[in-house]
């Protein structure tokens, strides 16, 4: 399977990746979705996760959502690893020309990539909702920033609420990113799908987009659309992105914790 792997992107020259979580789990960012993973664990603030980052707890219960999101989904110190390395190379060969990612944590970039469409946002960024003033993470992690007993960072000009720059439930996904990532879908002659489920939508509904040669999708499980694919990997992506690609080097670093963070 990896031979033709590296024969298809051999072979390509507009290659297109869509990633999930399981592109971020071998750097160590817990992939919330899994079964152990956050999305299915209990809260200490009388809602599930999901209500936890949607914009009506947001909005209602800013200092709530701030002491959750800091705690649990901030990870300030994380690497790119073996797949964000060699999609960058692959790019720098002028093979890879778009990625598409559901993550938020800024690896591809961190790793060299430079054309990455980030449909869920970045928790790098986060912007004042009264000036719109935008500040960098570093800014929102200092405490000095933030509200008095509180989390919740301030705007150092106006002193309105920090808002991240990341798509939370109930918030529509940024309209030109989708076209972006639904055009470099169409035009691509090979399309790589890794780390996902497929099962969130609408981003899972790329898929319907691509129209070139090659469809390979490489996740740990199987996927309900498997079938459609010219090829199916069933293994880590860092592993298989580090045998089909030269040079890079696979370095799994071990999940995440919050008492390891």
């Amino acid at each position: 399977m990896y031979e033709e792997l590296k024969k298809i992107i051999d072979e390509s020259d507009n290659i297109v990746f869509f990633g999930g979580a399981g592109v971020s789990t071998e750097s160590g960012v817990p992939d919330f979705r899994s079964e152990n993973g956050l999305w299915n664990a209990k809260t200490r603030f009388n809602a599930s996760p999901e209500e936890i980052v949607s914009h009506s707890f947001f909005m209602s219960r800013t200092d709530d959502f701030y002491e959750y999101y800091m705690e649990n989904l901030v990870f300030p110190d994380v690497k790119p690893n073996a797949t964000h390395y060699a999609l960058a190379k692959l790019e720098e060969m002028g093979k890879l020309k778009a990625i598409v990612t559901q993550n938020i944590d800024g690896l591809h970039q961190a790793a060299g990539s430079k054309e990455v469409y980030e449909i869920h946002g970045a928790v790098s960024r986060v912007y004042c909702q009264s000036c719109g003033r935008q500040y960098s993470m570093e800014y929102m992690l200092d405490k000095s920033h933030w509200k008095k007993n509180a989390f919740t960072p301030l705007c150092g000009e106006c002193g309105g609420v920090l808002k991240p720059d990341v798509v939370l439930y109930e918030e529509p996904l940024d309209d030109t990113l989708m076209r972006k990532s639904i055009r470099a879908i169409s035009e691509a002659d090979t399309l790589i799908i890794g780390g996902t489920s497929l099962a969130v939508y609408p981003a899972a509904g790329f898929i319907d987009f691509f129209r070139g040669n090659h469809l390979v999708l490489i996740n740990k499980q199987a996927t309900n659309l498997d079938s459609r694919a010219d090829l199916v990997i069933h293994d880590s992506l860092g592993k298989v992105f580090s045998s089909v690609v030269p040079g890079i080097e696979y370095n799994p670093i071990p999940i995440r914790t919050k008492d390891s963070k």
